[in-house]
């Protein structure tokens, strides 16, 4: 499994949880709440974009260091990169 077909099977996993529940925003604040890097995966002309809703400083961390660091993820799909920066916003 490559890592653009992981990313979108997570967000369909959360599309799901979100979907099958009776308060929607809850779902959303639990699933980031939930984890420690969501990504905000959207169409883009090269495939798939990404943007970090939540997580920035363990990917830096790791970036920095080189060293694996344990952390949970997910991603949410969303329509453009507009909304996840504006996921980001609202959420943080």
């Amino acid at each position: 499994m490559t890592e653009s077909e992981e990313l979108r099977q997570l967000a369909a996993e959360t599309r799901h949880f979100i979907g099958a529940s009776h308060d929607k925003v809850w779902a959303l604040k639990a699933v980031v709440q939930a984890h420690d890097v969501v990504l905000g995966i959207f169409p883009a002309t090269e495939g798939l974009g990404l943007h970090v809703i939540k997580g920035d400083a363990i990917l830096q961390q790791i970036a920095d260091s080189g060293t694996h660091v344990d952390y949970s993820h997910t991603a949410i799909a969303l329509h453009t990169r507009e909304q996840a920066v504006t996921l980001q916003r609202l959420l943080n």
